[in-house]
């Protein structure tokens, strides 16, 4: 395939309900998805995300639900399928780790690379984290607390199979180096060769004793033992999209991936352990890795022990979808941590969609009617502000482009600022034609430049925010029309910030 764009979104623990973080990174990626889509053509894209639904984090969670394992993840997959519903998510496949798409693929390549000799058996004594499912030296952990998550470990020994991550760590840190764009923001790039420069790679634990843990994908060459969630869950990326022949050989027309988009905290995962699977494999590496930040409340990471998780259904019900992915794409550089606030949403609700884009369009439209009985006029814009705006409405697409890119970050915030930059030129023109005093001295032939003009300006926006406002860019469209308008009600009526929201 010479033109192609495969992005994947992690797959996302089942323990609980999805998140405002889950939410980020699956509007984040919707958004680099149709926006490919409209360069490339539908079926050069291919967008996955899905569900990891083993380990023990899982099986005690439906413990506590009094539950099977099975039930209880069918049950929250449910949730999360509900949302990106909710949210107007366009994946192209949704993977669950407990299918059989998976569970093959998962355990041709342990056998792979356990007849290739990475894979070990070895006992283990140390400490354990059971929410985090990683296992940690003393040294790491001298208080006994997980260094992640800060909660209490648990001391084992067992016997289990190990992959020899270390054998690679050279490699690794040598690939890093020679390929700029692999790891992104830059700041995570030098995140993870400093973690692999002054650290040596211990053996990774890929198993987990069936006695201690029954729930996974059984070891092909052991039937004591299930596979570890991260080695399993990993292996989604290339399940999903092709499959290993009886020689070992991988099949796929859409790998390697253009870009893994996910959060900060799991960067270690798929920026040492992934890129060294797939070379002991023998496959290509991903293109780009790309971990952005957090969502912060009062500056603190939401948790459900902190009780300031964020739903995001609540946030949609408020606000409507294209609001909230509005918000959570413009109020950040993408790769930052941001404060989420309601306050913020208003804000950001009233000046960019009330003031700016619906006034815009609500305005335009009337003028339309008014002076013209709906017939979109047809003229071009002689003065010298209006070319300066048909300027920047033919650079629009170039700019949008430049900024979504690899090489700007996928600047979703940039790209907006370009949009509303376009909008403000519009809103600030009708301020200072005053259409109203050309129609008062009849001045047909500029007035009906100067409306065409903003006619086009937001046709260009219509077209630049589909990826980022899908329901909002179709509004826009069908209101315009081709040669007749049809206005409905504004599309964003001012949040009175004296009362409560709706």
């Amino acid at each position: 395939m010479n033109k192609k764009f495969y992005i994947t979104t992690p797959l996302y623990y089942v323990n609980a309900a999805p998140h405002i973080g889950h939410s980020y990174t699956t509007i984040a990626a919707d958004t680099l998805a149709r926006y490919m889509r409209l360069s490339l053509g539908n079926e050069f894209v291919w967008f996955l995300t899905g569900t990891d639904e083993h380990g023990q984090k899982i099986q005690r969670a439906a413990d506590a639900k009094g539950m099977s394992a099975k039930d209880f993840v069918d049950q929250t997959v449910l949730q999360f399928k509900d949302l990106w519903t909710t949210l107007d998510i366009s994946y192209n496949d949704f993977i669950r780790t407990t299918e059989k798409r998976h569970i093959d693929c998962v355990r041709k390549v342990l056998s792979i690379l356990y007849e290739k000799g990475d894979i070990y058996q070895d006992k283990y004594e140390g400490l354990y984290c059971t929410p985090c499912e990683t296992f940690w030296l003393e040294s790491q952990a001298p208080d006994s607390l997980c260094p992640d998550c800060k909660r209490p470990l648990e001391r084992i020994s067992e016997t289990n199979f190990f992959f020899n991550l270390g054998k690679y760590q050279d490699w690794l840190i040598g690939y890093i180096k020679k390929t700029p764009g692999f790891i992104l923001p830059q700041s995570r790039r030098n995140e993870v060769l400093s973690f692999l420069e002054m650290n040596k790679l211990s053996p990774l634990c890929i198993s987990r004793p069936k006695e201690r843990l029954s729930w996974g994908i059984p070891l092909p060459f052991s039937s004591d033992h299930v596979t570890y969630v991260w080695f399993d869950a990993l292996i989604n990326y290339i399940s999903a999209v092709g499959t290993f022949d009886d020689q070992g050989k991988y099949h796929s027309d859409w790998w390697p991936a253009d870009l893994h988009l996910m959060a900060k905290d799991i960067l270690r995962q798929h920026a040492v352990y992934w890129p060294i699977m797939l070379y002991a494999l023998g496959l290509e590496l991903p293109k780009a890795i790309f971990a952005h930040g957090w969502w912060l409340i009062d500056n603190t990471k939401m948790s459900k022990s902190r009780g300031n998780v964020v739903n995001p259904i609540d946030m949609v019900n408020k606000y409507s979808i294209d609001v909230y992915r509005y918000f959570l794409l413009r109020e950040v550089p993408f790769g930052l941590d941001g404060n989420f606030s309601e306050e913020a949403i208003i804000k950001r609700f009233n000046s960019d969609l009330a003031n700016d884009l619906g006034n815009l369009l609500y305005r335009t439209l009337t003028m339309v009617e008014k002076y013209f009985q709906g017939n979109v006029p047809v003229a071009e814009a002689r003065s010298e502000q209006g070319r300066r705006i048909r300027q920047k409405i033919e650079a629009l697409s170039r700019e949008v482009g430049e900024a979504l890119s690899p090489k700007a970050d996928y600047n979703f915030n940039l790209c907006l600022e370009k949009i509303w930059g376009l909008i403000s030129l519009a809103n600030k023109y009708v301020e200072e034609t005053k259409p109203w005093n050309l129609a008062k001295e009849n001045k047909t032939e500029e007035l009906k430049a100067f409306i065409r003009l903003l006619v086009d300006v937001l046709r260009k926006t219509s077209e630049v925010i589909a990826p980022f406002m899908p329901q909002t860019a179709g509004s826009i469209a069908q209101q315009i029309g081709e040669d007749k308008i049809k206005k409905g009600n504004p599309l964003f009526p001012r949040i009175d910030t004296n009362k409560p929201a709706l």
